[in-house]
């Protein structure tokens, strides 16, 4: 008996359509279906499931077992994994072993809960499994008998989903560690890296992804932003005077000691300027964002803000890494001409970041 998908099936072969099959090359090297058949039979593999391509290995298998007089392991055959094209799954749609997985910063917990579910459910919505609970709840009754498509963009969100339910300290070290390998940063653990994994995880699918999001972070586009339709659309929104009001607000220093307080120093700042400024709500918060991260969107900005002065003001972030320190921001921002700006003339090239 064959238990195929779903169903139990009954599979017969005619003798005479099998005949001497080798299980032995002339070299004294064994062959594919005599190793295997010892293999499971020495671990005591009590259930072998497979793809249904390898069905006719069964008889051979199931042959030698006897043969031997080894016990019987059921047998399972399932239905083939297929690529988007819904062709047979191989090397030349991409990865094709689990360490180039784990080097694309996929997780083991993660690629098992997606291969268990091409094909099986357990009856429900659900699509998130520890291996505790696959191990609990899998069946092969529940298992389709038509071919599951493996797609990529299923797989990586479901990576993120794993990564995010990490404990904060497991996903803290290995983040940390990630980014230390990359030269983003010369440590590997520490509050900064705590406060940053928190803040951009939700922006990470795969382990790789956070160097890309925390580049981001530390970078300053403020000229590319500035040329853009939406940014060009803020300096006429008088962004100038907002440059003006946060400039003065950092020479006196009530910027940084506020950044200085964290959170609780940032959200007093932001209501007090705002009432300078005349400004609340979006009219407030996104010159700001401009102005101060050079991008019209992003995480938080209050705990970037935060980030990046602590960024500044120690050596966690590799001189290797294209940071740009909010001392260096506000020098881009005394540079920019914003006549020019406003009479929609092609945006200046800021002047070279200075250090001083």
């Amino acid at each position: 008996m064959i238990l195929l998908g779903a169903s139990v099936l009954k599979v017969s072969w005619n003798y005479d359509t099998l005949g001497d099959f080798v299980i032995m090359r002339s070299n004294g090297q064994p062959v594919y279906n005599f190793c295997v058949t010892v293999d499971d039979a020495t671990m005591a593999i009590s259930h072998v499931i497979r793809a249904e391509e390898h069905l006719p290995n069964t008889l051979r298998q199931a042959l030698i077992y006897k043969a031997l007089g080894f016990p019987m392991p059921h047998f399972a055959h399932v239905s083939l994994i297929l690529a988007p094209d819904r062709s047979k799954l191989s090397k030349r749609h991409g990865a094709t072993s689990v360490g180039q997985y784990r080097e694309m910063g996929y997780l083991p917990q993660a690629m098992v809960n997606y291969l268990a579910l091409l094909g099986w459910g357990d009856g429900t919505e659900n699509e998130f499994f520890t291996l505790e609970q696959l191990v609990e709840k899998f069946s092969i009754g529940r298992v389709n008998k038509s071919g599951a498509v493996f797609d990529s963009t299923k797989l990586r969100w479901m990576n993120g989903q794993h990564l995010r339910a990490l404990p904060s300290d497991k996903l803290n070290k290995l983040v940390g560690e990630r980014w230390k390998s990359s030269g983003i940063l010369a440590e590997s653990e520490g509050p900064f890296i705590e406060e940053a994994v928190l803040l951009l995880k939700d922006g990470i699918e795969l382990v790789t992804d956070s160097d890309k999001v925390l580049s981001n972070l530390l970078s300053y586009p403020l000229h590319a932003t500035l040329s853009s339709p939406e940014g060009k659309v803020m300096i006429q929104n008088k962004l100038s005077e907002v440059s003006s009001g946060l400039l003065a607000a950092y020479d006196s220093g009530e910027l940084l000691n506020a950044l200085d307080e964290g959170h609780s120093g940032w959200q007093k700042w932001v209501k007090n300027f705002g009432k300078t400024m005349k400004l609340k709500g979006k009219s407030l918060f996104m010159p700001l964002r401009v102005l101060l991260t050079g991008k019209l969107h992003g995480p938080d900005m209050g705990s970037s803000i935060i980030l990046l002065h602590q960024a500044g003001s120690g050596d966690m972030v590799s001189s290797q890494a294209e940071f740009v320190t909010l001392k260096e921001r506000f020098g881009v921002l005394r540079e920019i001409d914003w006549e020019a700006l406003n009479k929609d003339q092609p945006p200046l090239e800021p002047a070279a970041i200075a250090a001083n």
